[in-house]
């Protein structure tokens, strides 16, 4: 949001305040370090919060969230609605443009890890087949919507993800490094966030193991979902292990240092995936599939699920060899080597022109 965010201002710049842009909040996360730290951070405008929608099942969220939507979008009426990504807060957004036969934008479309177990995956088709635009960070991802049908609706952009990393990415260490005295690739950074994996006590029991067992100092900024899950009720410190330092979450800033000085990231975020990828970290991933097969290339993400034995193997070899292990190149072309934000904003109001 906030590369599009600055391709806006930019076409403002050239267009004397051409669009008026607005940003809602859903309120789907509360904690400061996973929601207001990004708009101090990022210069982002001051969004309009919607009440808090962060209790209850996924279907009450998303209804709670879809009449707050709807009730901004009645009181506004804007020319057309840009939802981001695959959370419950696209899918209510979609929903309420939609039904107002307000046009939608969806951007990161295309994308499909082809398991509907996945909320993110039902939340990505519903979208993609309700928007009018689709604005797709890859190549495969266009040809994804080409064969749903949906290509003429699919326009490949690029990923905004990696404008967002030549912008604000650099080669500082993190203060968290500092405070820990863990230099440039000394260490392993871990995050774990998804239901499937903080929800299931099978999988998530395979990698924690899997954690405890490794020979390398582990960065881990714990998500709130897997903290409460682990503690309970308990305020106590969390040990899993002498070396497992578990951290609260961090800002993008740092989040983004942290990654760039891993010697080996594991994950099950997606956003994840791409940003070791686009800054040539290696990624082993904590889940079956993933949506960014262009990741895959080369080896720079390898697939480990959730099985103590094979995270371990991968993250043995990694501690080992590091980015030596891999010896194929990336290729960002794949993801508009940065440029995906100026790109949305001129397929943006191409469409809103033709309304």
């Amino acid at each position: 949001m906030a590369v599009l965010v600055r391709a806006i201002e930019e076409y403002n710049r050239e267009h004397f305040g051409a669009i008026e842009h607005r940003l809602l909040h859903t309120g789907q996360h509360s904690d400061p370090m996973m929601s207001s730290v990004f708009f101090q951070e990022l210069g982002l405008p001051k969004p309009r919060l919607l009440e808090s929608v962060r209790m209850g099942t996924p279907g009450i969220q998303t209804a709670l969230m879809l009449a707050g939507v709807e009730a901004e979008l009645l009181e506004w009426r804007p020319d057309a609605v840009i939802a981001y990504g695959d959370t419950n807060s696209t899918l209510a957004s979609v929903l309420a443009a939609a039904k107002l036969h307000i046009p939608v934008i969806h951007l990161e479309a295309g994308l499909r890890s082809f398991n509907r177990m996945m909320q993110e995956e039902l939340n990505r088709i519903v979208a993609d087949h309700i928007s009018d635009l689709l604005l797709c960070p890859t190549p495969n991802a266009v040809k994804q919507l080409e064969m749903e049908g949906l290509g003429e609706r699919a326009a490949f952009v690029g990923d905004v993800m990696l404008d967002a990393v030549s912008l604000f990415g650099t080669n500082e260490q993190s203060a968290i490094q500092r405070e820990l005295h863990l230099g440039t690739q000394e260490y392993a950074l871990v995050t774990i966030h998804r239901a499937e994996a903080t929800d299931e006590p099978e999988r998530l029991n395979g990698i924690l193991e899997a954690l405890k067992k490794m020979d390398v100092p582990i960065i881990f900024p714990m998500h709130p979902r897997l903290r409460k899950r682990l503690l309970g009720t308990s305020n106590s410190d969390l040990f899993l292990a002498d070396h497992v330092n578990v951290i609260e979450p961090v800002g993008y800033l740092d989040m983004l240092a942290l990654q760039r000085n891993a010697r080996f990231i594991m994950t099950d975020s997606g956003g994840l995936q791409k940003e070791a990828y686009f800054m040539g970290v290696p990624c082993l991933t904590l889940r079956d599939e993933t949506e960014w097969i262009e990741t895959l290339h080369g080896g720079w993400n390898i697939l480990v699920g959730n099985e103590a034995g094979k995270i371990l193997d991968g993250a043995r070899r990694l501690a080992r060899f590091g980015r030596n292990s891999i010896q194929e190149p990336r290729d960002l072309v794949e993801f508009g080597e940065g440029h995906a934000g100026e790109r949305s904003i001129g397929r943006i109001m191409e469409m809103v022109r033709a309304a």
